[in-house]
C-alpha cells in the first residue's frame, strides 16, 4: 500500500501524475488485448455460423440416403368396416373387402354357488392357446379364492377370471385374453372324489367344448373372417390380416350386413420423399450459399470476417464439387443431382425441376433409390455425409478451430490478469518515487528557511524588508 502526499513538499499532483503514467503503459497493452479478443470473438462467431449451416445441410441429404423413406405405400379405403395399412412390399392395386364377422375372445359361467360354499377338492388345469397352469384347490376353497388363485397364478398368461353375481348365487366366469378359436378355454378336473366329469365336487367347474361341458358358454370363441373381391374367404384368430394381401395389412372393425356397401381399397406408390428431401437439401444449401457470401465478401463495400480464408475458401469448392458429380450405379447406368432436377444459376443458386426429377422417378425409381442410398458401395448420401463430418464432427477441422481460439481467448484473460497486476506494481513504485522526492523537497524547504532565518539575525545584516 502507498500513501501519498499529494504533493505537500513540492506543490506537485503527484496523484495525477502517476496515474497519467500508468495510463500510458497500461492503455496500449489493452487496447491490443481488446483488439485480439474482438478479433477471436468474432471468427468463432462466424466459424460457428459456418458450422451450423453445414450441419443443416447435412441433415437434409442424411433423410435421403435412408433406405426405408423410399417407395413407400399410400392406402385409401379406411371406413367403418375395415382400417388398412401398407408397406413397401404391397404393389399398387385395387381390392374389395367385406367383413364376414370378427373374432370373439371365448367366455364361458359356471353355476350358481353360495359365497361361503366350499367348492370342492383337487386340481384345475386350464388352458387357452399355447398357456396351461395348474391350480391347487382345497376342500374350503369358496368360488371367490379359486377366482383369485387363478388371477394371481404366476403361470396365467391367457385367461381372467372374475365373479358375477346374480339372484341364485355366485357365478364364476373365465374369459380369453386373446380371440379366436386357436385360444378357446379349456377347464379339465382332477377330483379327489375320483370322478373328474360329474356335477358334484371341483368337476363341476370342468369344461371343453368337445367333451365336458359342465360350466355354460357365454360367447362362443371365433375366427375372424373376411372375403377379398368376393371369392376369397381368409380366416384369423384376431381381427388383423396380415400380408393376406403381399404388404397389406387389413384390421376388421364391424361386420358387415347385407345391405352394406363393400369396403374398397387402394395401394398407390409414393416417392414424395424424394422432392420433399432434394427441396429440403436445396433450401438449406442456398442458406449456406448465402452465408458463405456474407462471411467471405470482398468489395468497395467492405470485406466480410471470412473474407480470403482458406477454410471458406476450402469447404465451398469440396461442396461444389460433391454436388455435380456423377455416380457410377453399374450396368451402364449412372446418375447425378443434375439429372434428377437439380439445377444451378451462374451464382451457384439450386433450384429444383419437378418434371425432370419425377420423369427420373417414373422411368426407374430403383435407380435413383440406389443413387443416394446405395448397394454394395455408398451412395450418394453416404459419401456427402463423410465429405460433412469431416468439418462438422466434434474432432473435425471447424470444431479443433473453434477450440483453438477459444485458448487463445482464455489466454488473453490471463495477460489481462498480468497487465493489473503489473499496472498496481508500477502505481505503488511510482507513489513511493514520487512521495520520496516530495519528503526530500519539504526537507530542503525547511533547511533553507532554518538558513535564511539565521542569516537574517546576524550582527550587521540589513533586512530587505526596512
Amino acid at each position: 500500500m502507498s500513501i501519498s502526499f499529494n504533493g505537500l513538499g513540492s506543490g506537485l499532483a503527484v496523484s495525477d501524475i502517476v496515474d497519467a503514467l500508468v495510463n500510458a503503459e497500461q492503455a496500449p497493452a489493452e487496447a491490443r488485448l481488446n483488439t485480439q479478443e474482438s478479433t477471436l470473438t468474432t471468427d468463432i462467431s462466424a466459424v460457428g455460423a459456418l458450422k451450423s449451416a453445414l450441419q443443416q445441410v447435412q441433415t437434409a441429404m442424411e433423410a435421403l440416403g435412408d433406405s426405408d423413406n423410399y417407395q413407400k405405400r399410400s392406402t385409401s379405403g379406411n371406413d367403418d368396416f375395415i382400417s388398412i395399412s401398407a408397406d413397401e412390399d404391397a404393389q399398387p392395386g385395387g381390392y374389395s373387402v367385406e367383413v364376414n364377422n370378427l373374432a370373439t375372445e371365448h367366455k364361458i359361467l359356471s353355476e350358481a354357488f353360495d359365497a361361503d360354499a366350499a367348492v370342492g377338492e383337487g386340481t384345475m388345469t386350464l388352458s387357452s392357446g399355447d398357456n396351461s397352469f395348474d391350480i391347487e384347490v382345497s376342500d374350503t376353497a369358496t368360488l371367490s379364492e379359486i377366482r383369485d388363485a387363478i388371477n394371481d397364478s404366476s403361470d396365467n398368461d391367457s385367461i381372467n377370471a372374475t365373479i358375477i353375481t346374480d339372484d341364485t348365487g355366485q357365478h364364476l366366469v373365465l374369459s380369453a385374453k386373446e380371440s379366436g378359436l386357436e385360444n378357446e378355454i379349456k377347464v379339465e378336473v382332477t377330483d379327489t372324489d375320483g370322478n373328474n366329469t360329474d356335477t358334484n365336487g371341483l368337476s363341476r367347474l370342468a369344461f371343453d367344448s368337445a367333451g365336458v361341458q359342465n360350466a355354460s358358454e357365454i360367447i362362443a370363441a371365433t375366427d375372424a373372417s373376411i372375403t377379398i373381391d368376393g371369392s376369397l374367404t381368409v380366416s384369423s384368430s384376431s381381427n388383423t390380416f396380415t400380408d393376406v394381401i403381399d404388404g397389406i395389412t387389413i384390421t376388421a372393425k364391424k361386420a358387415h350386413d347385407t345391405d352394406d356397401d363393400l369396403s374398397d381399397i387402394s395401394v398407390t406408390e409414393n416417392n414424395n420423399n424424394i422432392q420433399s428431401g432434394l427441396n429440403n437439401f436445396i433450401s438449406s444449401y442456398n442458406e449456406l450459399l448465402e452465408l458463405s457470401n456474407t462471411l467471405g465478401a470482398s468489395s468497395e463495400d467492405g470485406a466480410g470476417v471470412m473474407a480470403g480464408d482458406s477454410l471458406l475458401r476450402g469447404v465451398m469448392s469440396k461442396l461444389r464439387e460433391q454436388i455435380t458429380d456423377s455416380v457410377d450405379l453399374g450396368n451402364g447406368n449412372s446418375l447425378s443431382l443434375s439429372q434428377l432436377g437439380v439445377e444451378t444459376d451462374r451464382y451457384g443458386v439450386l433450384t429444383l425441376n419437378t418434371e425432370t426429377l419425377d420423369e427420373q422417378i417414373d422411368a426407374n425409381v430403383n435407380l435413383v433409390q440406389q443413387f443416394f442410398v446405395g448397394t454394395d458401395e455408398d451412395g450418394f448420401a453416404q459419401s456427402f455425409d463423410e465429405l460433412m463430418s469431416f468439418y462438422t464432427d466434434t474432432d473435425g477441422i471447424i470444431q479443433n478451430r473453434i477450440d483453438s481460439k477459444t485458448n487463445q481467448l482464455d489466454d488473453i484473460d490471463d495477460q489481462r490478469e498480468s497487465l493489473t497486476s503489473k499496472m498496481e506494481s508500477l502505481s505503488s513504485r511510482l507513489y513511493a518515487q514520487y512521495n520520496a522526492m516530495d519528503l526530500l523537497v519539504a526537507s530542503l524547504n525547511s533547511t533553507s528557511s532554518y538558513v535564511q532565518a539565521q542569516l537574517e539575525n546576524m550582527p550587521g545584516v540589513v533586512s530587505n524588508n526596512s
